[in-house]
């Protein structure tokens, strides 16, 4: 199938400075990260941006760039202007691929491409938990699934919540159970993401902190992807870029 993916990118991150310029073997970030996707099968990869160093980066290393206005919200908005400035048809596949991914798989972003369709406009991807930690911690994202694999609820806390079992053993994961990690890779499309800077932003999202509950409360349907594989992490912190440094290297 054809799709295209969209790689948001700003400086402005909090915890990281400049991270999206972070060298990795001789290569910005988010160059890397564009490497990644090329590999996908993408038709097209496009760094979205508001910063001229960005923008220059890219283009030294023959990566496609578009420049955007400032003042977006979320990198959702900002990959909606970039494909309306694209003129990509309303059934075309668009990806959101975070810019600080810059060891994701390419075949994780092709099969959530696969799953766009009209009566699921946005698909998205999951992998199993395996450890209670990870179960537990409010920056680990979950996600249940109804029989068709769309998600029904997205959460920070743990969900579901195997009362029984852990009744009795409240610190070890039980066996048959199987939450689900949410994987911040989302892929749209066209007309959907188009709309989607118009929806009202829904109580749920402002009380999880999640972008993706709009969807749900809106009434959307989400399609998840659920890879055997757990992912490589992304880059949030110093220790994340020294790690994934190293790799380079």
């Amino acid at each position: 199938m054809s799709f295209t993916v969209i790689i948001p990118a700003r400086l402005a991150s909090t915890r990281l400075p400049n991270k999206p310029l972070a060298d990795l073997g001789g290569k910005p970030m988010v160059v890397r990260t564009a490497e990644r996707a090329q590999m996908s099968g993408a038709q097209r990869v496009i760094v979205a941006t508001d910063h001229q160093d960005i923008a220059a980066a890219c283009q030294r290393h023959g990566v496609d760039v578009c420049m955007t206005r400032s003042d977006h919200q979320s990198g959702t908005d900002r990959i909606a202007e970039v494909a309306a400035q694209l003129q990509l048809a309303p059934d075309a596949v668009v990806l959101n691929v975070q810019g600080d991914e810059p060891l994701i798989d390419p075949v994780l972003i092709a099969a959530t491409a696969a799953l766009v369709s009209a009566e699921k406009p946005m698909a998205t991807a999951a992998h199993a938990i395996t450890q209670i930690d990870d179960l537990l911690n409010p920056n680990v994202v979950k996600v249940v699934l109804d029989k068709s694999s769309s998600a029904i609820y997205f959460s920070r806390a743990a969900i579901p919540w195997p009362r029984d079992a852990f009744m009795q053993q409240p610190l070890s994961l039980p066996q048959a159970y199987f939450p689900l990690r949410h994987i911040g890779l989302y892929a749209y499309q066209n007309a959907f993401l188009q709309g989607f800077p118009q929806l009202a932003i829904s109580p749920l999202e402002q009380i999880e902190a999640l972008e993706q509950l709009r969807v749900l409360w809106h009434g959307y349907r989400i399609a998840v992807y659920v890879t055997a594989m757990s992912p490589a992490a992304g880059v949030d912190t110093l220790d994340d870029l020294r790690r994934v440094q190293a790799l380079f290297s």
